[in-house]
């Protein structure tokens, strides 16, 4: 965990920037001793924004397979591209 002081984001702003590039990881930021932001890369937000979307979209599949709603199961998806395929050639 990266922790830097709010006055830094004044006198280091360049260091900081690199180090949020470098590192890919949240850095935290006080003011008066207490935690109030956090700064990080457009990438490595953009990343963790993908990984928590695909991480709740799992959560709901696997919610919905233990409910018992029929999903697709292998043999389902491969006759529905075996007919995709046939009627294509």
């Amino acid at each position: 965990m990266i922790i830097k002081p709010s006055a830094s984001l004044r006198d280091e702003y360049g260091a900081i920037s690199d180090m949020a590039h470098n590192e890919a990881e949240p850095i935290y930021i006080t003011k008066d001793g207490e935690g109030d932001l956090v700064l990080m890369a457009i990438e490595a937000f953009e990343k963790r924004d993908e990984m928590i979307r695909l991480r709740a979209k799992l959560e709901a599949g696997e919610a919905a397979r233990l409910a018992g709603v029929p999903g697709y199961t292998v043999t389902k998806i491969r006759k529905e591209l075996e007919d995709i395929y046939r009627g294509g050639a």
